[in-house]
């Protein structure tokens, strides 16, 4: 592929750094939160994620607090509070984790946004992989040696298994490079949709397979709540994005016979 060109020191160090950091974070106490807690009830958790990108979006100046918003954040909020109250074996240290890792991807899609607003450099999913990921193993690298290797060393042999390992990285690029192509063939809502039903198939498949995962009527009402407040979100954003290119589109067609009526030679 070709490398964008446009791509500095100074924006790799204020831009691609501050993303490869926060995707690093997001693995990081996104893993961890999986040795206290459920993968459902996890996944339930992620459903806050809308509310936190718009209160930081709010911070940064890119997003417009309006009465509608904070309506719906609030149903989200909602929801993930009820499925909380109805966890039976709920450990607040997992949460903790978990909540720490939606903060941490939550600031790399605002830093994300920032690069291309505000910087002007168009990446796409592989480029985007192409800059940030060696980044982003390098800041999960420095920690490893002064927090977990000397752990790993304590328990004697590693039990290192190549195999998962390779296969889970390969079912990490074919998710980035699937979205890519699914919305460069279709649109963003298609991925939305798929987002929510994945969301769905993520808890009840989780329920299925591990021992751990314990669903309440209160659980999946709870979440029910706050995947209708991620739709109505969605919803918001996308017909948002629809005026905003609607508008775009008149001013370009407004521009064309001006353009026409000031060229001297017509």
């Amino acid at each position: 592929m070709k490398v964008e060109e446009g791509m500095t020191i100074e924006i790799y160090t204020t831009s691609v750094i501050p993303i490869g950091a926060m995707f690093a974070m997001t693995l990081w106490l996104g893993n961890t939160a999986y040795l206290y807690i459920s993968v459902a009830f996890a996944q339930m958790l992620k459903a806050i994620m809308p509310v936190a990108v718009f209160i930081l979006g709010v911070a940064a100046g890119l997003e417009v607090m309006s009465c509608r918003m904070l309506l719906i954040m609030s149903v989200i909020s909602f929801g993930v509070l009820v499925a909380s109250y109805g966890e039976i074996n709920i450990s607040w240290i997992g949460v903790v984790y978990q909540m720490g890792g939606v903060v941490g991807e939550a600031l790399r899609l605002i830093f994300m946004e920032i690069l291309v607003k505000r910087k002007g450099l168009k990446l796409n999913p592989i480029s985007m992989m192409y800059y940030v990921s060696p980044c982003s193993a390098l800041c999960l690298f420095i920690p490893w040696i002064f927090l977990e290797k000397s752990k790993m060393e304590a328990h004697g042999k590693w039990n290192f298994q190549p195999v998962v390992l390779i296969l889970n990285s390969l079912c990490t690029f074919a998710l980035n490079l699937s979205v890519f192509l699914v919305i460069s063939r279709t649109s963003a809502l298609t991925i939305r949709v798929a987002g929510v039903v994945k969301d769905w198939v993520v808890v009840l498949v989780s329920a299925l397979l591990f021992a751990d995962t314990k669903l309440t009527v209160i659980n999946l009402f709870g979440y029910g709540i706050a995947i209708a407040g991620v739709a109505a979100y969605n919803n918001h954003k996308l017909k948002k994005e629809a005026t905003r290119n609607i508008s775009d589109d008149s001013q370009d067609a407004q521009a064309i016979p001006m353009a026409a009526s000031s060229n001297p030679n017509r």
